[in-house]
């Protein structure tokens, strides 16, 4: 690994980021751990040792930082936004453990204590801990930067000017906390999609890469605005259409009603893996977020981890959404495996054969505004 941030720019990122009060005295940086149901690999082996090195950075910066930093082991959960095991374990120093089989549970702390002792933490892990550390977040007084599926290569995503990102975040959370609706038209080898997403009733939320107040999760990097459509709580969600999603060579269509995946239209090996997965598990089927990520301005380019490549534009997401203020998640799936939110990108390089020909937000005054036409967006973001 050579692509390392200082312990100087660590204390900025922190610093940036998270703007610590006098009072908070610690912040915890979260690693999963493999085990014998999902295997290590090496992005992961790799994300623990830099998690390892920021907390041995940022301990010799202590005085400069102002916040004691501490390593937190847990095992992983098996899937992304899955609840976390009420308990983890302080990282006493030396090699880190392989794997989560030789924990003791006699030298663990709950959850709750880590949230009393520290404020503020970094989760860099395997899989997405968004979800509960959001919930979390609404019944302790913590602020948490989730970094799934970190990889060196990001690092120089978090160099960036976030003020402008964050601006241009707001920009569009403004927009979507006016909007009634989202019409999309997709193209696709072979004929158009149409989709219309219901937002009404529904409040946007921004992820601009700072996250100075308690109460709140957020990834980093970061750099997106994003809603949960309209769900169906009190009448008949509008969410209807076609929303073609490429695997590989294959692009899977599916038919939305009532804001559900309800059918797959198309035939393939990834189609019938998709209607296995949305019978067994119907929630899955859920359009949790729709999701404007604003980093490709900036020259970022896709790396293949969600957590990156989501910032740089478009994306739909299926599963969970109650993290983001909807009505999903873990009690409407079969158990605490089978919960996910997952992201389906929207851009050249994730999604090379499916293009955004148009997409347009209906406000809340019946105007029509065009915010992407041919996968880029049209919008003005200095109005």
């Amino acid at each position: 690994m050579t692509e390392q941030l200082t312990g100087t720019e660590l204390v900025a990122l922190v610093g940036r980021v998270f703007l610590p009060r006098e009072h908070e005295k610690g912040i915890a940086f979260l690693v999963d751990l493999p085990d014998g149901q999902v295997p290590d690999n090496q992005d992961w082996a790799d994300r623990r040792v830099i998690a390892a090195q920021w907390v041995d950075e940022l301990s010799a910066h202590q005085a400069e930082l102002g916040l004691k930093p501490t390593l937190v082991l847990y095992p992983n959960v098996h899937t992304n936004n899955g609840d976390l095991p009420e308990r983890c374990w302080i990282h006493q120093g030396g090699p880190l453990p392989q794997t989560a089989d030789g924990l003791d549970p006699k030298d663990s702390i709950s959850f709750v204590e880590l949230y009393a002792a520290n404020p503020i933490l970094i989760a860099p892990t395997e899989f997405s801990a968004t979800a509960p550390l959001k919930m979390a977040a609404k019944v302790h007084p913590i602020r948490a930067a989730t970094m799934p599926g970190f990889r060196q290569d990001m690092i120089p995503a978090l160099r960036l000017d976030y003020t402008e990102v964050n601006r241009r975040v707001e920009y569009f959370k403004r927009l979507l906390d006016r909007a009634t609706g989202s019409d999309f038209a997709f193209t696709y080898p072979g004929g158009e999609a149409k989709l219309h997403l219901d937002l009404r009733f529904r409040s946007a939320h921004a992820s601009g890469g700072l996250l100075p107040n308690p109460g709140v999760a957020g990834n980093l990097p970061s750099g997106e605005a994003y809603i949960v459509p309209y769900e169906g709580e009190t009448e008949p969600s509008r969410s209807a259409g076609v929303m073609p999603v490429q695997f590989g060579a294959e692009v899977v269509r599916y038919r939305i009603e009532g804001n559900k995946a309800v059918e797959v239209l198309t035939d393939g090996p990834a189609s019938r893996a998709e209607i296995e997965h949305l019978t067994q598990e119907p929630a899955y089927g859920n359009i949790a977020e729709l999701g404007l990520g604003v980093l490709a301005a900036f020259g970022v380019k896709p790396i293949g981890e969600i957590l990156l490549d989501e910032k740089l534009g478009l994306h739909i997401a299926f599963g969970r959404s109650e993290h983001f203020g909807g009505q999903v998640g873990p009690k409407q799936f079969s158990g605490p495996g089978a919960v996910i939110h997952i992201d389906r990108i929207y851009i050249p390089e994730t999604q090379p054969d499916v293009k955004v020909k148009t997409m347009d937000l209906t406000l809340d005054d019946g105007t029509v505004l065009a915010v992407m036409r041919d996968g880029q967006y049209v919008v003005d973001f200095a109005s």
